[in-house]
């Protein structure tokens, strides 16, 4: 980083590796998943030690439902782990958990410790830390246009006043800003249905190591290749060092 500048507002994290981590040491996955466990409290912590306002871990997607059951229940059993023992951390370091996806999916016992400690930092304001469980961009983006459909077909709403804003704050992100920086550990180059809608003109950054190899360092490394990037926005280059402060079209290509 160029001595702490550019820190981006909202980061987001694929914490992939996890099981193959453990695969290749000889132990089962789910210990490959406790390891993980760890890797989030050094990655929740480094940001707020950097000065990120927004978190984003993509904690349980809706395809993980998929997987093995034992390994399903160990996730779950893990989640309830983090939001009971970390809760205490959390406030003290005003940090205010946050859940994107569906909530109500998730095993009882799971649900209930990730809104025990959602409730506990509700005020608190120095970071947002979001968790996405039963997560998948595709769904948050059909659901929110099944909401706005009924809610026109009742009449309660005219073709133009839906916007990008509007369709926003239908999902379950409605709370959070535009995606910044996107990092991907795991060795794997793709979102894999995450953040679609919010990342249109994020910087990916994709690390080739496992989640439970990551460190404040990591986070710190991936902060210092998005400090190099040009972020234009549709503009060009001399647009952007002339600091003009249009308006950005996202249909305006002449920059790119």
């Amino acid at each position: 980083m160029k001595n702490g500048s550019k820190i981006p507002a909202h980061v987001a994290i694929i914490m992939d590796g996890n099981g193959r981590w453990a695969e290749l040491r000889g132990l089962h996955r789910s210990e490959g998943h406790a390891e993980g466990a760890r890797a989030v409290r050094e990655a929740v912590r480094a940001a707020r030690e950097v000065g990120v306002r927004y978190l984003t871990l993509y904690a349980f997607s809706v395809a993980n439902w998929s997987r093995p059951r034992p390994e399903v229940e160990a996730l779950m059993r893990l989640l309830q782990d983090f939001a009971d023992s970390e809760r205490q951390e959390l406030r003290e370091k005003g940090i205010r958990l946050n859940v994107i996806g569906d909530l109500e999916e998730l095993p009882a016992y799971a649900r209930r410790a990730v809104e025990d400690a959602r409730a506990y930092t509700a005020d608190c304001n120095e970071m947002t830390l979001s968790l996405a469980l039963s997560y998948g961009g595709r769904r948050d983006i059909a659901d929110a246009a099944r909401s706005i459909a009924v809610r026109a077909r009742a009449g309660l709403i005219l073709p133009e006043d839906i916007d990008e804003e509007f369709f926003h704050r239908q999902m379950t992100t409605h709370s959070l800003p535009d995606l910044d920086l996107l990092i991907r550990t795991g060795g794997e180059n793709r979102v894999s249905d995450f953040l679609l809608f919010e990342a249109a003109y994020a910087e990916f950054v994709f690390l080739p190591i496992m989640w439970p190899e990551f460190t404040g360092a990591a986070l710190r490394e991936a902060l210092g290749i998005y400090a190099q990037r040009e972020r234009r926005f549709g503009m060009t280059t001399d647009q952007v060092r002339q600091n003009l402060g249009r308006t950005f079209d996202p249909l305006d290509s002449s920059g790119a």
